[in-house]
């Protein structure tokens, strides 16, 4: 039976909708603001969540931009319940990585439609996939259906690599995501001297350059072929799309990405929020430069920002949602002020 979280501080409409619900097989818990709804998932992860806007406490914004950021509930597929039907208050829940919406008052086909849709979807990318190209390919394809990923390339390459054959060079700029098939691939740093330390030995079912591509940094170090290999090469811009693009997707990549071991999967969630912060942070301060005296407000849309950042727009306003709070920035009708340039230069340096 799945379970659906339904936070909604109308009594009527709670328990209407979780009337509806429950008659039609779901197992309903009812949370009547945000903080309530929060406190339920500290022990319980339902499987769909549903959440009005307007709400007392922690309203829906804050719950999602809480559930985005938490490794262990990101994946879990998001309603939002509104009473508005202004483009500006959907497109916010849109961004911030809603997965749908509905205007109320809906009916209960309404209701339950978007319900089944959004578990029959995260059912379908949450599947296993096996270690290797063909369940790659699988999980490609069903995430192509999700249509903020319909643009995905059809550019991933097959590529064999003799043995002692670099695939990339310390100081390469990484334009892929390599996945291992067959054989074995070494990294390793090259001091002044010449001498070699591996950094990792890699083997089937192994990924190699997730930190670069996240970071947008040069390789790290270098990667060899220790004996004839098989690889798989994921372009920069799919794997950017495959993160970023939608919640339930990315969490299925990363699962993947770490081979479902668990503080893995936490670290790579980690690495990629706060690549994030760093990037956004590097891009406030040159469009200041570059637009805006210090400490004058500047107008910059969110679509350019992303473009400068390299990410999805609902990527940028999460992070600037968190500057904000943290009482770096100040978001007033679109225009942006920057209240502490200084601690946004120290995220900058130290990465997070």
């Amino acid at each position: 039976m799945n379970k659906i979280l339904l936070i909604e501080d109308n009594v009527e409409v709670r328990e209407n909708t979780a009337e509806i619900l429950e008659l039609s097989g779901y197992k309903v818990m009812v949370a009547s603001n945000g903080k309530e709804g929060l406190d339920i998932l500290k022990s319980i992860k339902p499987d769909l969540i549903i959440c009005d806007i307007m709400m007392p406490v922690l309203d829906g914004y804050g719950v999602l931009h809480i559930v985005s950021k938490n490794p262990s509930t990101a994946h879990i597929p998001f309603i939002f319940l509104t009473a508005k039907v202004e483009k500006m208050d959907i497109r916010r829940g849109m961004n911030l990585g809603a997965d749908d919406y509905l205007t109320k008052p809906f009916d209960d086909i309404e209701l339950l439609g978007a319900v089944e849709a959004r578990l029959k979807r995260t059912k379908q990318i949450q599947s296993e996939y096996d270690a290797n190209i063909s369940g790659l390919d699988s999980f490609f394809n069903d995430a192509k259906e999700i249509e903020s990923l319909k643009e995905l390339s059809k550019e991933k390459r097959i590529r064999h690599h003799k043995k002692k054959t670099n695939l990339y060079y310390e100081g390469d700029y990484p334009n892929y995501l390599i996945f291992i098939n067959k054989g074995k691939i070494k990294t390793y740093k090259t001091n002044k001297d010449g001498k070699e330390l591996i950094t990792g030995l890699y083997g089937p079912g192994d990924f190699i350059g997730f930190n670069d591509l996240i970071t947008q940094s040069d390789h790290s170090d270098s990667a060899m072929a220790i004996e004839d290999s098989e690889s798989y090469y994921i372009p920069k811009d799919d794997f950017l799309q495959l993160i970023y693009k939608d919640r339930s997707v990315a969490s299925r990549f990363i699962k993947i990405l770490s081979g479902n071991l668990k503080d893995q999967e936490e670290k790579m969630l980690h690495i990629a929020y706060n690549s994030v912060r760093q990037r956004v942070a590097e891009a406030l301060l040159t469009v200041q430069k570059n637009y805006g005296a210090e400490g004058k407000k500047f107008q910059f849309s969110r679509e350019d920002l992303s473009n400068i950042v390299g990410t999805s727009p609902e990527s940028v306003i999460r992070t600037l949602s968190d500057f904000k709070k943290e009482g770096l920035i100040e978001i007033k009708s679109n225009q942006i002020t920057l209240l502490d340039m200084n601690e946004l230069t120290i995220i900058i340096s130290r990465g997070y």
